[in-house]
């Protein structure tokens, strides 16, 4: 069997790695449009509990990225220009810049003999030769496009407008600030990945957008305006744009999974919002289910794609499924910044995506949960939960 991977991004070169390992026999070559070297990008992260998963699927792969990862184990949560704190358990979520990441995966591709052109974009997906083609590329995957009626595909923009930034400074922890600045309604997500970068995520809602009048303005303006409203965190520091487009998010679904011999990963698949910071380990697990039902069906390529349905989908409808919950929530931001206190806020925020109940606060977040008890933050009849 032969596997063609377009897309050489962590998902891409993840999958041809444990496809190496668990299938040996089978031809892999993976197809990256940039060079391996390309920079864009600042960091990314990765959940404690999804590092679990990835070592259990290529331990020496996940040891080297945490020896590079900077992980923090709390995370500020400002409103009202309240800060609560907000004690993760375990060891709380890694960062890691893009780069080094994507350096990782390349040096345990190379040391397998894995074929990866660079600096090739496939033009058109049906010249691959591949008994199985990936989609490993992305919201704008060509595989994808190539056949949208048979992989069922919809698409929709949600309408708060967002940036990624990098900051030459290392924040203390994770954190998110939300803001009133003159009439808007602003958003900082922004976490430390290196010991003098983070990553900064600017985003506001569409009536703060329309207000500043931020269509007609230049990229510079939009960002001196971000540097504006969140300069009491920035202290002094510049945003640092690298490919740093504004835009809204667009939400991908695809109804099949797979079209012929054609199957789809990650943000190909289904886009998951970056407010739940999990969009790179949700792929990377595609990659893990993709490449066991490869592996275990090694001479049946039709049968390999039904495999992995059946044994992902589950599990990735209920990330997926948490992703909407918490942009659906941030799409409101502004009737939440206005209605609750700091306290109930956070409270809300905790408990967005249905994936975190006051049990669970309880039971992992308990100093946090005993502050909001306190605070008066906790709806009637759930506090004794």
């Amino acid at each position: 069997m032969k596997v063609d991977i377009v897309g050489g991004g962590p998902s891409g070169l993840f999958l041809a790695i444990l496809l190496a390992n668990s299938a040996p026999g089978i031809e892999i070559e993976v197809f990256e449009q940039n060079a391996p070297d390309a920079t864009f990008g600042f960091g990314v992260v990765l959940a404690d509990a999804g590092l679990a998963r990835l070592s259990d699927a290529a331990p020496g792969v996940c040891a080297d990225l945490v020896k590079a990862m900077k992980f923090s184990t709390q995370q500020n949560i400002v409103s009202g220009e309240t800060s609560i704190t907000v004690q993760r358990p375990g060891q709380g979520g890694g960062a890691i810049a893009r780069l080094r990441l994507l350096s990782i995966l390349q040096e345990h591709a190379s040391r397998l003999g894995i074929r990866v052109t660079w600096s090739s974009r496939v033009l058109d997906v049906a010249t691959l030769t591949g008994d199985i083609v990936v989609g490993a590329d992305g919201i704008n995957s060509l595989v994808r496009t190539s056949d949208e009626a048979g992989f069922r595909t919809s698409r929709r923009d949600l309408s708060n407008h967002f940036a990624w930034f990098g900051v030459q400074k290392a924040f203390a922890c994770p954190s998110l600030v939300f803001r009133r600045y003159e009439g808007g309604y602003f958003v900082a997500h922004y976490y430390p990945y290196s010991d003098d970068m983070s990553t900064f995520v600017a985003e506001c809602d569409d009536r703060t957008w329309q207000q500043f009048d931020l269509d007609n303005a230049s990229a510079d303006s939009r960002r001196e305006l971000f540097e504006r409203v969140f300069a009491p965190e920035l202290d002094g520091h510049d945003l640092v744009s690298n490919n740093s487009n504004w835009r809204q998010f667009p939400v991908i679904r695809n109804g099949n999974w797979y079209s012929g011999n054609r199957v789809l990963i990650g943000d190909a698949l289904a886009s998951a919002h970056f407010s739940i910071g999990s969009g790179t380990r949700i792929a990377m697990e595609d990659s893990i289910a993709l490449a066991q039902s490869i592996a275990a069906n090694a001479n049946d390529a039709p049968a390999a794609l039904r495999a992995y349905v059946a044994t992902r989908r589950e599990a990735k409808d209920r990330l997926i499924g948490a992703s909407e919950a918490s942009y659906e929530w941030y799409e409101q931001i502004r009737e939440w910044m206005d209605s609750y206190t700091p306290h109930e806020f956070v409270y809300q925020f905790m408990t967005r995506t249905g994936r975190v109940d006051t049990a669970r606060l309880r039971e992992q977040y308990p100093s946090l949960m005993q502050e909001l008890t306190s605070a008066g933050a906790v709806p009637t009849g759930k506090a004794l939960q």
